[in-house]
Parts: structure tokens; sequence; C-alpha cells
């Protein structure tokens, strides 16, 4: 027989610990609705890249940790380089402009902060460095192709002692420059070498064919891309960075505020690539600099890709792909004596040329604008001095194999296969199938 005493005292136990165990358990189901609530809240397409990677592809270029071997049952026997111009000036005075005018309009309103002082005095001294030099490669950009030209004679040795050198590239002064630069270094390390240079618009159709492609100036003028980029905008854009420097009075009308909050973006991302000593985090919380690189590498994507808006942008990239296969052709044939084919033009030269290709990280095709942060990044593929290689090579039993590397690093030609040596004949029929049937010769 239990006391019944004994059997109040238990219920009475049971009833707290019941009582305690239910607040628990609401205790935890409150904190997994909160957690969940804040996983929710969060944007899944943010990123979070580095201040340096936030440079996109205003970044110098990053030159790669190793040296990529091949097979000794291969011997390279022919390289097709195509390459952007290096680092350089500032492409045009019209952003460092606007910003120094609003630093100094800020100033004579009395609304400048600090911050916005001292980038007063950074954005005046870019300007008075770069006078008279809108654009030209700085002594950065001539070191970037010193170091990809010495590099491919150190792992070529033998394409420059027993072949010839052909290099070409588009009016533009600092694609010119590039070339000189890269072709100088070869000739310093080995004065036999035979090098020609050539420049000019004749060449625009492969280097500069946003210039003269009647299909893609017409895209351009239709603006078909601008709804997408416009909506991407209204999400992304903070005025919090140019309050940071201008003051919280500063009279800033939403109709420009995309273009202010730009401006000062690409003015401070663009330092490095003059030379000029500059911390982004001093001006933008990482958080900020992710959301404004975004915006300016979903316009390079739409612009210079091929994407769901058109595939114009990429297709210019065709009259190239046809010259890199002409000339790979002729090394097959035994037709030419010329081991090194050397193009240089710019991020609109190689962007469009990958995407064509569909090489890794620079082809990739979506409605929702909102995720290509996350899949296709300026900053890893068109750095300054961005560069793309077709290697051939011949095996010993007479085989030809086509190597691709970005710059400098190998990756897949075939977006299907993860094989880095192709057969010629393989990767020669997979690039003519890239380029659209109105190209085909």
């Amino acid at each position: 027989m239990v006391c019944p005493h004994r059997g109040a005292r238990l219920a009475e136990v049971y009833s707290v610990d019941y009582s305690l165990n239910m607040k628990r358990f609401t205790s935890i189901i409150f904190a997994l609705a909160a957690v969940s609530v804040a996983i929710f809240a969060a944007d899944p397409t943010a990123t979070r890249y580095s201040a340096e990677e936030c440079q996109g592809s205003l970044r110098p270029y990053v030159v790669p940790k190793t040296s990529y071997d091949y097979p000794d049952t291969l011997t390279p026997v022919h390289i097709n380089h195509v390459g952007r111009h290096g680092s350089r000036y500032p492409a045009g005075a019209t952003h460092c402009r606007l910003m120094a005018n609003l630093l100094r309009q800020a100033d004579s309103l009395g609304t400048i902060t600090a911050k916005g002082k001292s980038l007063r005095r950074l954005v005046d001294y870019a300007i008075a460095k770069t006078a008279g030099n809108w654009g030209a490669l700085d002594s950065l950009g001539m070191a970037e192709h010193r170091g990809i030209a010495s590099r491919m004679y150190l792992n070529f040795p033998m394409l420059f002692k027993d072949g010839k050198v052909e290099a070409s590239s588009s009016y533009s002064p600092r694609s010119m420059m590039s070339m000189y630069s890269f072709v100088h270094q070869l000739a310093r390390m080995d004065n036999h070498v035979e090098i020609k240079a050539s420049s000019g618009r004749s060449f625009s159709a492969t280097m500069r064919p946003f210039d003269v492609n009647e299909d893609y100036i017409n895209f351009r003028k239709e603006g078909s891309m601008m709804p997408a980029y416009e909506e991407y905008l209204a999400t992304k854009i903070t005025d919090a960075p140019l309050r940071r420097v201008l003051g919280d009075a500063f009279p800033i009308d939403d109709s420009v505020k995309a273009d202010y909050a730009l401006a000062e973006y690409y003015v401070l991302a663009g330092m490095t690539a003059m030379e000029v000593s500059c911390n982004l985090a001093d001006y933008f919380t990482i958080d900020e600099l992710n959301a404004l690189w975004s915006c300016f590498n979903l316009r390079q994507y739409l612009q210079w890709s091929m994407t769901t808006v058109s595939t114009i942008p990429a297709d210019i990239a065709a009259p190239l792909i046809l010259d890199i296969i002409a000339a790979a052709d002729k090394v097959v044939e035994g037709k030419t004596s010329t081991t090194v084919n050397l193009r240089f033009g710019h991020a609109e030269t190689v962007m469009p040329l990958t995407a064509l290709l569909r090489l890794k990280g620079c082809y990739y095709l979506t409605n929702y604008f909102d995720t290509v942060a996350q899949h296709w990044r300026d900053f890893e593929a068109y750095p300054m001095a961005a560069n793309v290689q077709f290697i051939l090579f011949k095996s010993r039993r007479g085989g030809y194999y086509l190597r691709v590397d970005l710059n400098e690093v190998p990756v897949p030609l075939m977006p299907s296969q993860n094989r880095l040596y192709t057969p010629w004949r393989e990767a020669r029929d997979y690039m003519m199938r890239c380029i659209p049937i109105y190209y085909q010769p």
C-alpha cells in the first residue's frame, strides 16, 4: 500500500519535472525557430569574397603557385596564347573626376567627413598620377607580361630555340605595350629567338570584335541586358559607403545613387592596378564591397559572356577561335615554322572566347541573375593580364594533343570531361561545334 502522503509528494515532483521539461522544450522550439528565421532571412545568394578578390577584373594578375609539367611521352610543338593587357591606369577620367567633384562639393557644403577628406586626397593624387596616362599600361602591367613570358620560355624552351614567334595586338596602346613587354622579355632571355610583332586595326576582327561586329554593336544599342541589370542594382546598391565620406546631409538623388556608389567602388578597386596603395576596408564593409563588386561583375557577365539574354557577346569570339584552329592546323600539317602565336587584346577579348568555349568558371547560364556572383567571378578568370594558352603536343606515336591553360593553370577543354590532354582532332571538332553556324567556313 502506497502512503498517501508519499503519493502526493511524487505527484508534486512529477508535476514540477513536467513543467520544467515543457519550459525547456518550449525554449528549444523558440530557439530553433529563431535560427530558422535567421537562416531564411539571410540572402542565400550573398557572397563573402575577400577585399582583394572584390577588386574584380581590376585585380592585378595572380602568379600561379606552381609550374605545371606534362607527361614525358608528349613533346610541346606549338602555343596559341591569347592575353589581356596588363595592369593599367584607369581607362578613363570619368569615375575619378566624378568622385573628385562629389568630394569637393561635400567639402564646400561642410558635410564631408574625416574619411571623406582622406579619400579626396587619395583621388586627387590618383588623378595627378594618371594625368596624360589614362588607360596606359603602367610598370606593374609591364612586369606582369614579363613574368608570363619568362615562365612560358622556361616551361617550353624548345619552342623558342627551334622555332619562330609571331605576335599581334589590337591598336590599343596598352595592348601594344603588353605585347612589346612580352616579346622584349623573350628576347632578353634568348636573343636568337626570331620574333615578328604586328599591331593595328587589321586585327580588330579577332582582338577587338566588339568594335566591328554589327550584331554586337546592335546588341549594345538595343540595351536588352539593361532590365536584368537594373533590377539587380535595385536590390544591391546602398549609399552607406557614400554617406561615410560625403556625410549624412549631402544631397544624393535616388536617380544617381547607383552611379555614385559604383563610381566610388570603381575608383578605389582600381588603385592597386595603378600601384597606388589603398585599403578598401577603410571605405567599405566586406558586405558592402561584395554587393558593389557583384553589380560590376554582373554587368560584365551580361555584356561579354554567354547568357540567357543573348549569346551574341560570346559569339563574337568565333573569328578568334577559327584563327587559333587555323594556326594549329598548319603545325599539324607541317605547313609552318611558327611555334608560338601571341595575341594581345582586352578583357572583352578573353571573356567571349572562354565563354564560347564553355571553359570551367567562364560559362554559366541562368535566368536567376542574383546567382551569377557565385558561379561567374571576374576576379578568378579575368584579372589584369588574363590569358588563355592552347598548347599543342605531339606524342611519340605521332598523334597530337591539346592542353588549355587559363591564367597558366591547366583546365579541361570540354565541360563534360576532366581530362587535360585532348586528342587534337577531338579538340578541333569540339571547338568547331562551339562556333555558331553562321560563322562556319
